[in-house]
């Protein structure tokens, strides 16, 4: 039975003042680690890689990747760019920070109403501007959410150049056909929808890779271990159904309800995100401290320590 594993789509420390917080950067990934993560997604979606400068996504990718020393594989996303020349040499610069792989957005490699074809003819294209760089890809949600579809992944996998996919599909039934198209590639299939947990991993899927990490990573490397154990099912299905009914909490005010969760877990961070028109309200604090005491209860009913800060 392949190893399946939990790779955080990290956030951003920031300081009061707006600028990236490095210590505390460092003391996330740490805790990442102390959780049981098996990889790390830099310069991603939560990190608020959109409100972050060039020098800044090349910054903190190189901060997680020199702190880790090896210890775990680093992806970051490596598509900014105007032109597809633009894109590719980013994607070289991030790559010299020594991550893993880059991972390409799939938004930016075609337009909403440009076909398949054309998606197509942008990433092998891109793929010839960047030599043998190892790649993935994301369906983002912005600039727009490009599903990958199965032609499409079809032709990344032959490619053999994609070794990491990020799927944001949620429909559980279309992304079972992208796990099984995966299947026996060396590209590794991580699903970003915390409601498909269980059925994704008992499917084939690699592994996760979803924001509900930025809460409670511990439980997530639980379900990874325990969602194809026969004697596990219980309990499994169990948080599976807790999880699915917390993402209405843990979405609210995204990422600063996470920077939240944290703080109150004891990671000396801020809650300041650059997005102005995020804000807690005292409705959604009062239910992050409640949502608190039902990680707290999940530890105690599957047998799992938390991580201590």
């Amino acid at each position: 039975m392949s190893e399946k594993k939990f790779v955080p789509v990290m956030i951003t420390p920031f300081t009061l003042d707006g600028r990236v917080d490095y210590d505390g950067l460092s003391r996330l990934t740490d805790f990442y680690l102390a959780a049981g993560a098996k990889g790390l997604f830099a310069n991603c979606q939560s990190s608020e890689m959109f409100a972050l400068t060039e020098e800044e996504r090349l910054s903190i990718t190189r901060h997680v990747v020199r702190h880790v020393s090896g210890a775990m594989p680093v992806v970051a996303s490596g598509s900014f760019g105007d032109s597809l020349e633009d894109k590719a040499e980013f994607a070289k610069r991030i790559y010299q920070t020594g991550i893993n792989a880059v991972i390409m957005i799939s938004g930016h490699f075609a337009g909403k109403k440009e076909s398949d074809e054309v998606l197509i003819s942008r990433f092998a294209k891109f793929f010839d501007l960047t030599a043998a760089i190892p790649m993935g890809t994301y369906e983002c949600p912005r600039p727009y959410k490009r599903i990958i579809t199965p032609a499409v992944f079809t032709y990344l996998l032959s490619t053999k150049r994609v070794i990491y996919h990020k799927d944001t599909t949620i429909v559980f039934d279309k992304v079972k056909v992208k796990i099984d198209l995966a299947k026996n590639s060396r590209l590794e299939f991580y699903d970003a929808c915390t409601a498909n947990t269980m059925r994704s991993l008992q499917a084939g899927a690699k592994g996760m890779s979803a924001v509900s990490g930025n809460f409670y990573p511990e439980i997530l490397v639980w379900m990874c271990d325990n969602a194809t154990r026969p004697e596990k099912q219980e309990e499994v299905l169990y948080m599976q159904e807790q999880l699915t009914r917390a993402e209405a909490v843990i979405a609210n005010g995204y990422p600063a309800s996470s920077k939240y969760f944290l703080q109150k877990r004891g990671l000396p961070i801020e809650r300041i995100t650059r997005n102005k028109k995020i804000k807690l309200k005292k409705k959604n604090i009062q239910a992050l401290d409640a949502m608190y005491q039902t990680f707290l209860g999940w530890c105690d009913r599957i047998g799992i320590e938390p991580v201590r800060l």
